[in-house]
Order: C-alpha cells, then structure tokens, then sequence
C-alpha cells in the first residue's frame, strides 16, 4: 500500500516530487507542508519548484534518484532508490536489504 500512495500521491509523482514527498510523509511522518520543505531543502531548491517538471525533471538526472521515462546512463531501480535514501537521509527497506546482500 505505501507504493501505491507514494506513485498516486500529488505533484506528478516521480515527474516531479511527488514520490520524494510521500516518502517523508510515510517514513517520517511529516504533515504535508513539512514534507515539501523537507524535501526542497534537501534538493537545494524552493518548495515552489517541486511541482515544477521543467526544474525537476533535469534536477532529478542530475541527482540520479530517477525519472520517469529513463535516460541512457543515468541510475534506475535500485540504484536510483538507493540515491533516493541518501537524498532525504531515509531508510527503504530494499535498499536496506541490498546493502546487506552485496556485504
């Protein structure tokens, strides 16, 4: 169930922040405008910015914490999930378990 709220969550989802949002929301329970601040000063940018596509969307290649559609090169799947966890200083319980596993 935290997936499937974290992809239908507002702000475009992984096209924006959306997803980044509802992590804190979920891990840390954040209210909403915490969350988005949290975020946003984490990214280095305004809060205003985080449901901007044409700000996030080169931001979130840059960063390497993944897109929606992907870029040759760029991180996807666990490695954009594991930039995402050290982004926010979070845990997610795959990455987690990933880093166990490569031990």
């Amino acid at each position: 169930m935290h997936l499937a709220h974290i992809f239908a969550s507002g702000m475009g989802g992984i096209r924006t922040a959306g997803d980044l949002v509802a992590w804190m929301q979920l891990i840390k329970k954040m209210k909403l405008a915490e969350a988005k601040k949290y975020v946003a000063r984490r990214m280095k940018i305004e809060p205003s910015d985080l449901i901007n596509e044409e700000v996030m969307r080169p931001l979130r290649e840059d960063l390497g914490i993944g897109t929606t559609t992907s870029v040759a090169g760029s991180p996807k799947g666990i490695r954009a999930k594991l930039r995402v966890a050290e982004l926010l200083d979070i845990p997610i319980n795959s990455v987690e378990l990933f880093k166990s596993q490569i031990k």
